[in-house]
C-alpha cells in the first residue's frame, strides 16, 4: 500500500499526550477529526496506526491527541515523525485538481510538442503552486500553475502540456 504525508509531528504539547503537528494537507478537518485513522512513520517501512481522539488549532499548528496515548511519555517517540494516510483514504478530487504525487514525475511538453523536462517538485505559494521542471543540462524551470501556462494534464499518458509565457524561460 502507498502512504501519503498529511502532517509532521513537530513536538509534544503538555503532559497529557498531545502532539504539535505541522499540517500539509488540504483536508485537515477530515484528517484530524475524532475517529480518523492515521499512520505514524517510525522508520523506513515501520508504521504504527493511530486513532485521533481529538484535535484543535494552535497558532499555525494543530494539536492532536491520539486514543490510548494519555501522557507525554507515550508520544515522545513520535517527535519529528511523519503522519500519513493510506491510498484508500484519499478523497476524489474535482476535475482539474490533482494530488501532488500525481503531478510529480510527469513529462512536460509545450503546445507545439517540444519536450521540456520532468516535474520534480511542487512549491506551494500564497497565490498558486509553482511546478519545478527539471531539465537536462539546464537550470530548473519554474512554471506557475495557472490556466495561461498549464494547458492540459494527462495522467494516463503522464504528460503536461504547457504554453510558455514570455519571461518564464
Amino acid at each position: 500500500m502507498q502512504y501519503y504525508e498529511v502532517g509532521r509531528i513537530i513536538n509534544t504539547h503538555g503532559i497529557r499526550g498531545e502532539v504539535k503537528v505541522a499540517v500539509v494537507t488540504d483536508f485537515a478537518e477530515e484528517r484530524f477529526a475524532p475517529g480518523a485513522q492515521l499512520f505514524v512513520k517510525l522508520g523506513d517501512e515501520q508504521r504504527q496506526e493511530l486513532t485521533v481522539e481529538n484535535s484543535r488549532p494552535h497558532q499555525q499548528f494543530c494539536l492532536v491527541k491520539f486514543k490510548g496515548l494519555d501522557n507525554i511519555n507515550d508520544v515522545l517517540v513520535f517527535r519529528n515523525c511523519t503522519l500519513e494516510v493510506g491510498e484508500d483514504q484519499l478523497q476524489p478530487l474535482p476535475k482539474g485538481q490533482y494530488y501532488y504525487h500525481q503531478i510529480i514525475g510527469l513529462t512536460v511538453k509545450t503546445t507545439d510538442g517540444q519536450k521540456i523536462g520532468t516535474i520534480k517538485e511542487i512549491m506551494p505559494t500564497g497565490a498558486n503552486d509553482v511546478w519545478v521542471v527539471g531539465r537536462p543540462h539546464q537550470k530548473d524551470l519554474l512554471l506557475p500553475n495557472i490556466p495561461d501556462v498549464i494547458k492540459d494534464v494527462d495522467l494516463t499518458d503522464g504528460l503536461v502540456e504547457v504554453e510558455l509565457m514570455e519571461g518564464l524561460e
